[in-house]
């Protein structure tokens, strides 16, 4: 089995005061996608770069104290990909890529920190911007590689992906452009919603975000903004999903899948 999670950490030093290591120990991943260090290099490195014996790999951002992502592995991978080609977001940490590959197959895992466009319409236009760039380099890369994206994909993309989507419809993340570029990449991009895969009406259980704002957590007025998203014959190998809430170590609960795959010392086969 692969025990592969995902979360945002909003912060790894804070979410490292909040019981990250004893999260990451008890749970045992074989890898962990994470987002939102909010760190640079100097601070991770001989502190925070390995996770209850798994090995981190970074993409930090230029900007201290913004984004970055970093995946921690038990395996080693044959290959480590940082930035997706593009000079605007690769300056921001936002995508990390280990490979792995056997003679018979290649099996890429992706940590990836979309934007958001929730501060300002700068923002959200630059978050439209790494949409229409991401989307071409998804669909080159499921050309060459069965892969699974772990992120913070900052969109819910049906009504069942948060508490209150009435009152969002004009707001970012439940955009009518953003939901339609999810439906186009789960269409004709060919990519799978493994969690939807697994739960297709799940609601309430389904949230991975709450805001700080008022009783959101308290009351379950979330948003499902984290995903795993994969090539079909690896979504076909997903058994079971699990969203933990039992320790809160930062505004995102981790998001842990089981594939029926074999990782191990740079080599893969479907179970």
């Amino acid at each position: 089995m692969l025990k592969l999670s995902s979360l945002n950490l909003n912060g790894i030093r804070s979410a490292s005061s909040k019981g990250l290591q004893a999260w990451v120990a008890q749970i045992a991943p074989d890898c962990i996608c994470v987002q939102e260090i909010k760190a640079q290099a100097p601070d991770v490195m001989s502190r925070l770069d390995q996770l209850a014996g798994l090995r981190g790999y970074f993409h930090f951002a230029n900007k201290k104290g913004y984004s970055g992502v970093g995946i921690y592995t038990r395996h080693t991978p044959g290959n480590v990909v940082v930035g997706f080609g593009n000079p605007e977001f690769d300056a921001e940490g936002r995508y990390i890529e280990l490979q792995f590959d056997s003679p018979s197959s290649k099996l890429s895992i992706i940590s990836c920190y979309f934007p958001s466009g929730s501060s300002s319409e700068d923002r959200q236009q630059a978050k439209y911007r790494f949409l229409a760039a991401i989307y071409p380099h998804l669909q080159q890369l499921k050309a060459q590689r069965e892969f699974i994206l772990c992120g913070d994909i900052n969109i819910a993309h049906q009504e069942i992906d948060l508490k209150n989507w009435k009152g969002n419809q004009k707001n970012s993340g439940f955009l009518p452009q953003e939901r339609a570029w999810m439906t186009q990449l789960l269409g004709d991009g060919g990519l799978v919603d493994v969690y939807r895969q697994l739960h297709p009406t799940t609601t309430d259980e389904a949230y991975t975000w709450w805001s700080n704002r008022g009783q959101a957590y308290a009351k379950n007025v979330g948003w499902r903004l984290d995903y795993h998203l994969a090539t079909p014959k690896l979504a076909a190998h997903a058994i079971s999903v699990s969203i933990d809430k039992s320790q809160k170590m930062s505004d995102h609960a981790p998001i842990t899948m089981d594939y029926a795959i074999d990782l191990n010392n740079a080599s893969c086969h479907w179970l």
